[in-house]
């Protein structure tokens, strides 16, 4: 089985492509001017100690802000006390890290980091221990940890054009599925809900026969698909045409399915109503999220400058592109060295804030 790691590069980012046999297994962002930060371990401060909500805040430095959950029983904390924590859940749906406590008798600095926890590309290559390497610049080559670049193939590649359109795929709401079926996936601040539909049966199969099987035949995509968009929390599906009250039988298929998420997602079983519950450890941030971030829309900005529009030399824009590009300095210094020239930002009040405007 051939399997592989594509690094493709544009300003400001990297895309994390893993494939098996020309198959999309695994993608990642990598945004080094943005990091998700988990695994970091950072010298802290209790800010306050909240009895009711389990936990208390920490004050890590960059205003950066955690929490940190207390467990009954555990060692009491009081404001103003200096910690030593890791983060263990990234900033996500407004919330922002949770952490862990590490120690109590800290010696350096408060929101000074101790250490860095691994990048994308480190936590991909783990989990891919076979994974060979490619990537499409110099520039990518060089961010290669000193420990992986045994694995690189040498030269510059980039994907095949149908893995470039599945990543690029994974922006849409819609999800194609085996035997004509898709799946929408609508995204909530509670849950993410994913409702399957399936084509007529053909043949002269049963209709409760042909519909059982095309949802069995689709948990496995569709699991592979949460996998990539990196869906978490809550999650509930909406099986296609299988009557509630038979929904049951789709439990075991849908377990089997989800065993292979390194995540270990757990099905809750089916509801009154036939929905399946699924609760995926949440950890990243989900892939939509960082799409639609201010980031998320000041880094598609650059990506196409440099792909459609590199005469420009001004851009202007809303406040939170202006400042998600005044945050990533590198993005934009990335940006001139792809184009030749440097751009201006200018701030445009009368923009939304998440729009903007090239000019030349």
């Amino acid at each position: 089985m051939s399997t592989h790691l594509y690094i493709t590069s544009s300003p400001g980012e990297m895309r994390l492509a893993v494939t098996e046999n020309n198959c999309l297994v695994d993608f990642a962002l990598w945004r080094p001017g943005a990091p998700d930060g988990v695994g970091n371990i950072y010298s802290g401060c209790v800010t306050a100690v909240l009895p009711s909500m389990g936990g208390a805040f920490v004050h890590i430095g960059q205003d950066i802000d955690g929490f940190l959950p207390l467990p009954q029983g555990s060692q009491p904390l009081s404001e103003g006390q200096r910690i030593t924590t890791q983060i263990t859940r990234a900033a996500q749906k407004g919330k922002g890290v949770r952490l862990t406590l590490i120690n109590t008798t800290p010696k350096d600095p408060i929101g000074t980091c101790l250490s860095y926890g691994p990048t994308p590309l480190e936590r991909l290559a783990n989990q891919w221990t076979h994974a060979s390497i490619s990537v499409d610049s110099p520039a990518v080559a060089a961010r290669i940890p000193h420990h992986l670049r045994h694995r690189r193939i040498p030269g510059f590649l980039t994907p095949p054009e149908d893995i470039i359109a599945a990543c690029e795929n994974l922006e849409e709401e819609e999800i194609s599925l085996p035997k004509g079926m898709r799946a929408i996936i609508t995204q909530t601040p509670a849950l993410t809900a994913i409702d399957i539909d399936a084509p007529p049966p053909l043949g002269n199969i049963s209709k409760h026969t042909a519909q059982y099987d095309m949802n069995v035949n689709a948990f496995p995509a569709l699991t592979r698909h949460i996998r990539l968009r990196n869906l978490s929390g809550a999650i509930v599906i909406d099986p296609a045409g299988v009557a509630s009250r038979k929904r049951q039988a789709l439990l075991t298929p849908i377990c089997t399915a989800l065993k292979a998420d390194p995540l270990r997602p757990r099905c809750l079983g089916i509801t009154s109503l036939g929905l399946i519950e699924i609760v995926r450890t949440r950890i990243y941030p989900p892939l939509t999220e960082l799409y639609t971030s201010a980031h998320g829309h000041a880094l598609r900005a650059l990506r196409h400058i440099v792909c459609h529009m590199p005469q420009i030399t001004r851009l202007r824009c809303g406040i939170r592109i202006l400042k998600a590009l005044e945050h990533d300095t590198n993005a934009l210094a990335e940006c001139a060295t792809s184009i030749g020239h440097p751009i201006t930002l200018c701030h445009d009040p009368s923009l939304p804030a998440m729009h903007w405007i090239p000019e030349i």
